[in-house]
């Protein structure tokens, strides 16, 4: 169907005339009922936008190949109906007034959709993201990049951001940090799920995870071909014994803040675990998930300084920044470096450049040193408001992990349980809350009794920790 330099209008909307193209192949008796529904139809969709300008009747019955009569009866019972307008002379047009049914996407986001109060764990205060200071180093990176820097980049990362994280994870964490062994991900999801690549293709299937810990890992490993066992801890660290018997060779830890538990793993465990690696010439994955973020406690520096040919480390900006960012970093061992570059080339080419630029900036000026800090006051504060409104309002209750993190550990008197009742009212009364149980592999009868909680209190601000306390005192007595 050609436009007609006569009808500027043709050229806009041709494309919608293919839809009409099946009703013109109607059977005769049913042609123009099908021609009217298909017209209909396609101003219904948004195919013909309001305001489009129709054919005239002549030349859309020339494109159909049906009688004039046809077309000019389709128009006339739409106009009546209000989906197209008309005038002497001036045409045959689609209402203004047709507003178009168009699907409407679906938010898949992690939220807890209209609660009054929301302690589950993950997630930072967003509000405080430094804005001006990220606009910022926005604006100067775009008048600065190069116009190479926006080709492809190196699959590891560029060699600017790597550097300047080498430099902060070796200050801040105690990392030996290689910038040629540096990788930048889309964070720990990604950096979880290249590492199962790796450990898939050096044929090894199956990877030890601790227990309780990171709901995520079996679904993430599982992706790559590699099966998460579940390994106890004790007061240490995760257990020795049950690792040595497993046959695994590769093991999953978080012995800086361990998840959820919140216990940091003694010296003589951490030297344990590195033995066992050695002996087993395997690795150990550390996820130094919220190590920035220390309280009571000097801070505990990274397993991966004490063993780097052993240890595979990383991290993210999901605590310190936003988790929609995207954006984290994997060290791995020298002997490992190959296979994981190669695989991160083929799953997406390299990280975007501006967004690597932008944080590499953000890092040689300070500003996300700056950024540590203004969480690391904001945090503290929030943690002693949960502790106290606990206290008061739970007496008897045991807090623990609270020396570092985003999250407590409490562990309500008997009186509260058992467990499932005790959610259910929660649940009803508008407060989110994670149990300690959803992060176990196996549910016992003793876990299924208690009330033991995962309390996440970055994200919310003092007021509404304790009125959210409050409420859940309320919810449990009720």
């Amino acid at each position: 169907m050609r436009p007609s330099k006569s009808d500027p209008g043709r050229g806009a909307a041709s494309a919608a005339w293919e839809v009409l193209l099946p009703a013109a192949s109607a059977p005769a008796r049913t042609r123009g009922r099908a021609l009217q529904a298909a017209l209909r139809e396609a101003v219904r969709s948004g195919r013909l936008a309001p305001g489009t300008r129709l054919p005239s009747s002549r030349d859309l019955a020339a494109d159909l190949g049906v009688s004039r009569g046809l077309v000019t009866e389709a128009y006339e019972q739409l106009t009546a109906e209000g989906y197209l307008r008309s005038g002497r002379g001036a045409g045959t047009w689609v209402g203004a007034a047709v507003r178009a049914a168009r699907p409407r996407a679906h938010d898949l986001a992690p939220r807890a959709p209209g609660a009054r109060a929301d302690f589950v764990p993950g997630t930072p205060d967003l509000s405080l993201f430094p804005r001006s200071a990220w606009a910022a180093a926005h604006r100067a990176v775009l008048a600065e990049s190069p116009h190479q820097d926006l080709g492809y980049p190196d699959p590891r990362g560029l060699p600017g951001l790597r550097t300047a994280l080498a430099e902060l994870l070796t200050r801040r964490r105690g990392v030996v940090a290689d910038p040629e062994r540096i990788m930048i991900v889309s964070g720990v999801t990604q950096a979880t799920t290249l590492l199962g690549f790796a450990l898939h293709a050096r044929g090894m299937r199956a990877v030890g995870v601790e227990n309780p810990g990171s709901p995520q890992h079996d679904a993430l490993y599982a992706s790559a071909g590699v099966t998460a066992v579940p390994l106890p801890l004790d007061g240490e660290g995760i257990a020795l014994e049950p690792l040595r018997e497993s046959g695994v060779r590769a093991v999953v830890t978080t012995p800086a803040h361990q998840f959820p538990t919140g216990i940091a793993y003694s010296a003589r465990r951490r030297a344990e675990l590195l033995d066992w690696a050695r002996s087993v010439d395997g690795i150990v994955l550390e996820d130094d998930y919220d190590g920035d973020f220390r309280y009571d406690r000097a801070p505990v520096g990274a397993l991966q300084g004490l063993d780097p040919d052993h240890v595979a480390y990383t991290g993210s900006v999901s605590k310190s920044l936003a988790p929609g960012l995207r954006l984290g970093w994997l060290l791995v061992p020298a002997s490992w470096a190959e296979d994981v570059v190669e695989r991160k080339r083929t799953m997406d080419l390299g990280h975007p450049a501006l967004d690597q630029a932008l944080f590499a900036r953000f890092l040689e000026r300070g500003d996300y040193d700056r950024q540590l800090r203004r969480c690391q006051r904001a945090y503290r504060e929030r943690r002693d408001t949960l502790v106290a409104a606990l206290e008061e309002h739970f007496p008897g209750s045991e807090v623990s992990g609270i020396a570092a993190g985003l999250h407590v550990i409490a562990t309500l008197p008997e009186r509260y349980g058992p467990e499932e009742r005790f959610l259910a009212r929660v649940a009803e009364a508008g407060v989110a809350v994670r149990p300690l149980s959803a992060c176990a592999h196996t549910r016992t009868e003793d876990t299924a009794k208690k009330v033991r909680l995962v309390l996440g209190y970055a994200h919310v601000p003092p007021a509404r920790i304790a009125e959210g306390v409050r409420l859940m005192a309320e919810a449990a007595t009720g």
